[in-house]
């Protein structure tokens, strides 16, 4: 059991977290709160009009469909295609900046979510440590009284587990910002091909 608290904590403190960055961010990946368009995107630097144009509901509808991770990149650069057809590259532009409004928003919430997530984590270790300790008091007495100890372990057994799983479950939960940051790559690149045709 040592050990896997041991681990736990190793994976939700300091140790991996990068110079520099959150201390209790839980993840290897770097924190990084927030992602520009210019991470993402080498086509032009939008102007009023792209801005203006990103609020059109024929090109907001378009966004909000794309950034769904459910939507496979291939069909996501078929849509692109299509819409280019018609499209300068103001309207471009403005395609690529509605979808950044919306994937920006929901990747900083999960960001917040993940931190969060591994602050329950710190203090989960920290009363399963507490747990533990007032266990080997129990245990320690002149006089152990039995039901108390085995309500101790029962709780400490279940703090452990859930522990356990959300530990095993943290891999995937930093990679979520990871995957929205790449679709933001790939739509990028899908719709800066379509510039200055």
């Amino acid at each position: 059991m040592k050990t896997i608290v041991a681990l736990g904590l190793i994976l939700a403190g300091p140790a991996w977290a990068a110079p520099g960055a959150d201390p209790e961010w839980p993840c290897i990946q770097r924190k990084q709160p927030h992602l520009s368009l210019g991470q993402v995107w080498t086509g032009p630097v939008p102007d009023e009009r792209a801005t203006q144009l990103a609020r059109d509901p024929q090109i907001d509808a378009l966004a909000a469909r794309l950034e769904q991770r459910r939507l496979p990149i291939e069909e996501a650069e078929a849509e692109i295609a299509r819409f280019a057809a018609g499209a300068d590259d103001a309207r471009l532009t403005a395609l690529m900046v509605a979808i950044m409004g919306k994937i920006e928003p929901d990747r900083t919430a999960l960001i917040e979510g993940i931190a969060r997530y591994g602050q329950g984590q710190v203090e989960l270790a920290r009363r399963i440590e507490e747990r533990r300790a007032a266990m080997s008091e129990l245990e320690a007495a002149a006089e152990p009284d039995f039901d108390a100890i085995d309500a101790a372990e029962e709780a400490l057994d279940w703090d452990q587990r859930i522990f356990t799983e959300r530990q095993q479950s943290l891999t995937y939960v930093c990679e979520t910002p990871v995957i929205l940051e790449q679709r933001a790559f790939a739509l990028g690149r899908a719709i800066a091909g379509h510039l200055g045709n």
